[in-house]
């Protein structure tokens, strides 16, 4: 019988360390296999914790370039001499010591819950350490080194998987991994993000759309800075939902950056925990519907390391793991108290953001309409002019 879930982590996975003064602190990495812990879902009925091994370069060439494989090695021990070239040595991307044995073993972890997904191993996969979707085939890019997310999915394609579907929740366009499979369809990615007229990395427009053998393959839907809960979640049910049950996959593979959350420092839109959530669990139902469960759900960016990240990620182990936190669940009291010790202050009292009592999360259906005075809405028409009749699927009514 298969493990429920294979979640990836070793408290090595903290010296993917970029420094005490970078956003992307491992501390996030730490307090939320703590959380997972408090609630008893590492190594807990049904999930099996699973630490990988450093890889050799051939997984991580069948991505990335083996010029920029030998720099990243090289720069791990010297990173001194990083210089920007590369894409080393910037104020977003520093190498730092042990740099390429941090970043390949992530990508071992997501390349290992693939394998546990399609062999049958586990039903679903959680590497909260993954995610790193930024990372070009010779270069750094936006805090990551390796793109572990095309290093996973080229390994389900090796193995003769013929549909795999991509979904990117994070506020940043997945622009590595859309590069990767620009021009293959047999990867359907979907990055859900704020505007890269906004917001870095500046692309990830709804006129992106695949190479020639591809049209309509690549999916960006750019949404308006400050868009919260319900908007957010009427784009994601009127364009992730329905082009997945168009494509039809046979593995769904899911990034789960909470940069958009209202109080993430580096980026402009107003989700709570509770979208978060609430995203992760239809993917998660989708799963089960489209492909027998065959999921691998991953982290990414986050940058409200102590009340955010953390208690969304716990969130997407526990909903992997069939065993799901009620977001007016209280946070465990010896996760609170690591916390105040560890900064300062308590971190957040519930598993939620929302008001207790406040009723389910509320999204008009596009079904009520399309309203071409909303940025929202003209966003998502965008979207949906753009791919929808590539997929057989109608602009106005699917």
């Amino acid at each position: 019988m298969p493990t429920q879930a294979l979640v990836v982590w070793s408290p090595g996975f903290t010296r993917y360390d970029f420094g005490p003064s970078h956003p992307m602190s491992p501390v996030r990495l730490d307090l939320t296999a703590r959380l997972c812990d408090a609630f008893g879902l590492l190594g807990g009925e049904g999930v099996r914790v699973h630490e990988p091994e450093v890889p050799d370069d051939a997984l991580l060439t069948t991505v990335h370039d083996r010029d920029y494989v030998a720099a990243v090695r090289d720069l791990s021990t010297h990173p001194h001499d990083a210089d920007g070239t590369w894409g080393l040595g910037t104020d977003d991307d520093p190498a730092f010591p042990a740099m390429h044995e941090a970043s390949a073993r992530i990508c071992a972890g997501t390349r290992d819950a693939c394998e546990a997904v399609w062999t049958g191993e586990a039903a679903h996969a959680v590497n909260f350490c993954g995610g790193l979707h930024h990372a070009m085939p010779g270069a750094a890019a936006g805090f990551c080194i390796y793109n572990d997310i095309a290093v996973g999915i080229r390994w389900l394609l090796d193995q003769g998987v013929e549909r795999v579907a991509y979904v990117d929740t994070d506020v940043h366009h997945g622009d590595g991994v859309e590069r990767a499979f620009w021009d293959d369809p047999r990867v359907l990615t979907i990055s859900l993000h704020e505007t890269g007229r906004a917001l870095f990395p500046g692309t990830g427009f709804p006129t992106d759309i695949g190479g020639p053998d591809a049209q309509g393959y690549a999916v960006n839907v750019a949404l308006p800075p400050g868009t919260g809960d319900g908007a957010w979640l009427r784009a994601f049910h009127s364009s992730v939902v329905p082009l997945l049950r168009a494509f039809q996959p046979q593995v769904l593979v899911t990034q789960h950056g909470c940069d958009t959350h209202a109080h993430d420092p580096l980026a402009h839109l107003a989700l709570s925990v509770d979208a978060q959530r609430a995203a992760a669990e239809e993917l998660h139902r989708l799963s089960h519907q489209l492909c027998d469960g065959r999921w691998v759900a991953l982290g990414g960016g986050g940058y409200e390391v102590v009340d955010v990240v953390p208690r969304t990620w716990t969130h997407l182990t526990a909903i992997a793991a069939h065993r799901p936190i009620a977001v007016e669940e209280p946070v465990p009291t010896e996760w609170r108290e690591h916390v105040q010790h560890l900064t300062g202050r308590p971190g957040p009292s519930r598993m939620g953001d929302l008001p207790v009592g406040g009723g389910p999360l509320w999204w008009r259906s596009w079904d009520v309409g399309y309203d071409p005075d909303d940025p929202l809405d003209r966003a998502v028409m965008a979207t949906r002019q753009a791919v929808f009749p590539l997929h057989g699927l109608d602009v106005w009514f699917d």
